[in-house]
């Protein structure tokens, strides 16, 4: 199962490989005090975690449009649910090892919520009003760009080819790179997912071009923190 959250009209709207239901934030009721629900009238406010809605192999898009599971639009909210699991999985080792740019981390997995928000209104079947809702901003794929620039000059020349290496947190940070390279193809991540729908005009093209340059974000940063931790990165040797 894939979720994407993102905020609307007050509420959380999570997707779920394309099929969304509305959840209120649930807040304590005063000072510490913790309420839970205990009447039945309560309990019929709490979604259930399943739906059932895709048993026959169909799901919903935003816009209510009803698609096989194996449509290319919910391959594309998998395949970024899955970037922003290893994402996630990388920043913990980050946080271990101490590095200074986990928020950067964060920000990016919070982006793809946006992403798999747009890419979950086809434009095909949405109105002004999903398109407005789910606009995504290229000022995201700038500020990538930013960092990207800023870590490379911290960066010893890339003269060899590298393997993924470079400790645990490196490491990491490779295999979401490499996920995120499976965003340019279609039986890798989001490429060919996401790809043929730019193309035919069904998501944002900045959505397309985010995912490019957080491939590049993440083979820097990966560098980047191979170098923080004094490891070495192993280079590819041919074998005799």
């Amino acid at each position: 199962m894939s979720f994407f959250v993102t905020k609307y009209t007050g509420l959380h709207r999570v997707f779920r490989l394309g099929t969304y239901v509305s959840i209120k934030q649930m807040q304590p009721a005063s000072g510490h005090e913790r309420r839970y629900a205990s009447t039945s009238e309560e309990n019929r406010r709490i979604p259930k975690i399943y739906t059932k809605t895709g048993d026959k192999g169909f799901s919903s898009t935003f816009t209510g449009e009803r698609r096989p599971k194996e449509d290319h639009i919910f391959e594309a909210l998998g395949t970024t649910d899955e970037l922003s699991s290893t994402i996630g999985l990388a920043r913990e080792f980050c946080i271990d090892s101490g590095h200074s740019f986990t928020d950067q981390l964060e920000k990016i997995q919070c982006i793809l919520q946006d992403v798999g928000s747009n890419i979950a209104t086809p434009r095909s079947s949405a109105r002004d009003s999903h398109i407005k809702k789910t606009m995504f901003s290229s000022q995201a794929v700038m500020e990538l760009e930013r960092w990207i620039d800023s870590f490379t000059e911290e960066l010893p020349p890339l003269t060899n080819f590298i393997l993924p290496s470079g400790g645990k947190s490196s490491a990491a940070l490779h295999v979401a790179r490499a996920v995120c390279r499976r965003a340019e193809r279609r039986s890798y991540i989001i490429y060919y997912s996401v790809a043929p729908a730019v193309r035919s005009g069904e998501t944002d093209p900045e959505v397309a071009k985010y995912l490019n340059r957080l491939s590049d974000y993440l083979f820097t940063v990966a560098r980047y923190a191979a170098v923080k931790e004094g490891k070495g990165e192993t280079i590819y040797k041919r074998p005799e």
